[in-house]
């Protein structure tokens, strides 16, 4: 059976349709970055960086354990990150006007700043947490989340040349909102009335 690419216009519509997305003003914010060894190249506008890599980007936080970083002329970057054998890179970034954030993992991620995309290969997982609860998770071997078009793409077969991680049915999680608008249920027990009685009447 193929598995085919699935964009999640319906079954992610908890997440997509019922907020705002990543938090906007990352993509404009400077890329901040700690390895353990550096190598840049001027000609090329290519930075390496190795060895328990840790990327900020506003909200935006990218753990990986090689990161390549390309900038063209125009100052926009595509950020190509990878994780020790066995293992896999983590992000995590803020939802746009909320107090939650969603988080993933993968073998290999591609982040572009200019087209606000990131792209997690291998083993993905997206999650998405209220708090510190995990209200939505959703796993493949291929995610694409494009913060411009705020649409999820899953696919359960790997596009990467040359992999051996094979294929795996794309599975979601996805849990209800809670309900805001919801009144408040009557108070337990006898409902009190007043007395009809005056002062005069009492014995």
């Amino acid at each position: 059976m193929k598995h085919t690419v699935i964009t999640l216009l319906y079954t992610l519509a908890a997440i997509a349709a019922q907020s705002a997305f990543a938090e906007k003003a990352d993509r404009d914010k400077p890329m901040n970055v700690e390895a353990d060894a550096l190598k840049h190249d001027d000609q090329q506008q290519l930075t390496i960086f190795t060895g328990k890599v840790h990327m900020t980007k506003g909200t935006l936080v990218l753990k990986a354990a090689r990161m390549e970083v390309k900038q063209d002329s125009q100052g926009n970057q595509v950020a190509k990150l990878w994780a020790e054998p066995g293992e896999r890179i983590f992000f995590r970034q803020k939802r746009e006007g909320l107090d939650e954030y969603t988080e993933g993992e993968a073998e290999t991620a591609i982040y572009n700043s200019q087209a606000d995309t990131l792209e997690l290969s291998q083993r993905a997982e997206l999650r998405l947490l209220r708090g510190i609860l995990v209200a939505d998770r959703i796993q493949g071997q291929q995610i694409l989340v494009n913060n411009t078009t705020e649409v999820f793409t899953v696919d359960g077969k790997t596009n990467t040349a040359g992999s051996s991680a094979g294929s795996q049915r794309v599975k979601a999680t996805i849990t209800p909102r809670p309900k805001t608008n919801e009144v408040s249920p009557p108070p337990a027990g006898p409902v009190l009335k007043p007395s009809t009685r005056t002062s005069a009447d009492k014995p």
